[in-house]
């Protein structure tokens, strides 16, 4: 058995985090994950930010919406004003809309980074303590926690700094991804500096993210950097059974790992598009949701190219169901249909405010107008 992960009052077991991904983990999908690890693990939304929140912008208002059966309920908020993320994450405490605030200081798309945010962020020294500072105060009893990146690029690091930045101002555990914000997906991850954030910031759990494709894949991060607990993102994507697969390897089961059939990913398609459908209200635009959803679900099954582009086309459950119906349901899981899947590109060049890399403790020039106003994707 592993060692339970404490965040604040949360114990967290087995020790397994879904990441935020913007336009994926909202309810219908966190619902899925967690049937599927047997309610155990910690599931976070996808990102809200904090203007919008603020401002209860309705789209935010509803992705914040957490099933009764969601608990700890884990948001996650995008901010670069402290004064909007502080008002936000005391809106949290003192309506009872969550258990947990994370922090994104990860996301590396150029909308968000051209802004100061997500992974440009702790570059800015000042302006991180600044904004952990009037989370953590803002939050009462609430625990806040942080994911980021290793820097903006290899010449621009930021993770150490940002790690011991937190630690002082009351963080209570912090999520690093193996990767820079140039490095986007692409390449492989640093479990390295995992390990050496651990050496550095022993007073609190560091969770690991990052090229965890399988079970295995988790022990042997836990194993090789020391960290505290896993943040699985892109792995899951058309795999939500990998929860599953998750809680039995880290309770000694490794034998207990998913390998369904066609029939079994159709159920679960069908599941997941009707709970999309639930969530937004109508039928059809929750399929439409869903079709992001086919192709990572199908991965490695012989399905053929036109059925492939008539299922991503689907707008009625109806016509979901019949389009599965008529493949062959009897398929095996397809050998290397565990590996990489969702976007890989890597070396971007990182969009900048300007001027943003000329002083890593100035912070001049960022405010309210630099937030953004849309949650999620």
């Amino acid at each position: 058995m592993s060692t339970p992960l404490e965040i604040g009052p949360h114990t967290v077991q087995p020790p397994v985090v879904l990441a935020p991904m913007a336009g994926i983990t909202n309810a219908p999908f966190r619902t899925l994950c967690r049937e599927f690890s047997g309610g155990k693990g910690l599931f976070v939304s996808e990102m809200i930010t904090t203007r919008a929140l603020v401002e209860r912008n309705e789209k935010t208002m509803q992705l914040i919406h957490f099933d009764e059966s969601e608990r700890p309920r884990s948001i996650q908020l995008y901010g670069v004003d402290p004064a909007t993320v502080g008002k936000a994450v005391r809106m949290i405490a003192e309506e009872d809309l969550a258990d947990h605030i994370d922090l994104n200081f990860g996301c590396p798309v150029p909308k968000v980074t051209r802004k100061g945010g997500g992974s440009a962020l702790p570059y800015k020294r000042n302006l991180l303590r600044a904004i952990l500072r009037e989370a953590v105060s803002g939050a009462g009893d609430l625990p806040v926690t942080m994911k980021m990146r290793k820097g903006i690029d290899d010449d621009h690091i930021t993770f150490l700094d940002a790690g011991r930045i937190a630690v002082e101002e009351g963080v209570t555990a912090i999520a690093l991804h193996g990767r820079t914000a140039a490095q986007h997906y692409g390449g492989t991850a640093d479990w390295e500096a995992i390990a050496r954030l651990k050496e550095h910031v022993p007073e609190i759990p560091v969770l690991g993210n990052g090229d965890i494709w399988s079970a295995e894949d988790a022990l042997r991060m836990v194993r090789e950097t020391g960290c505290d607990g896993v943040v699985v993102g892109r792995g899951c994507l058309g795999r939500p059974w990998l929860f599953s697969d998750l809680v039995a390897a880290f309770e000694g089961r490794t034998e207990d790992i998913a390998r369904p059939a066609l029939r079994e990913v159709a159920d679960v398609m069908v599941r997941h598009a009707t709970l999309l459908g639930e969530w937004i209200g109508d039928e059809a635009r929750g399929v439409i949701d869903f079709r992001k959803h086919v192709a990572w679900y199908l991965k490695g099954f012989a399905v053929g190219s036109e059925m492939r582009k008539r299922l991503a086309i689907t707008s009625s459950l109806e016509e979901l169901r019949s389009g599965l119906d008529e493949l062959d349901l009897d398929q095996p899981w397809p050998t290397g249909a565990d590996g990489p899947r969702g976007r890989t590109s890597g070396n971007n060049r990182v969009v900048l405010p300007d001027g943003w890399l000329k002083d890593p403790y100035d912070c001049a020039g960022v405010g309210e107008d630099a937030e953004l106003d849309t949650s999620g994707g």
